[in-house]
């Protein structure tokens, strides 16, 4: 679930049907993304930054982060998984 995103809707007063019809995509696809079911593309991603006035990387912490495996760069060396 990404909670910032249902957050700013709420605070917003606005119902998933109304974000889909702001931004242009269906209330199923607001539902999966809210969910975590689905990821935005970058156009909806701004859409959403838009309408919120809010930092993608605030509404979609999960699509941003960054995970280094340093056990593989160990044992591989020379090799970076």
């Amino acid at each position: 679930m990404r909670e910032r995103l249902v957050k700013e809707r709420r605070s917003k007063g606005l119902t998933q049907k109304q974000v889909a019809e702001i931004i242009g995509i269906s209330e199923v696809y607001v539902r999966k993304i809210e969910k975590g079911l689905r990821n935005p593309g970058r156009e909806t991603m701004l859409k959403f930054e838009i309408l919120y006035k809010t930092p993608a990387k605030k509404l979609f912490p999960d699509l941003f982060r960054v995970s280094i495996d340093t056990k593989c760069i160990k044992e591989k060396s020379k090799e970076v998984c």
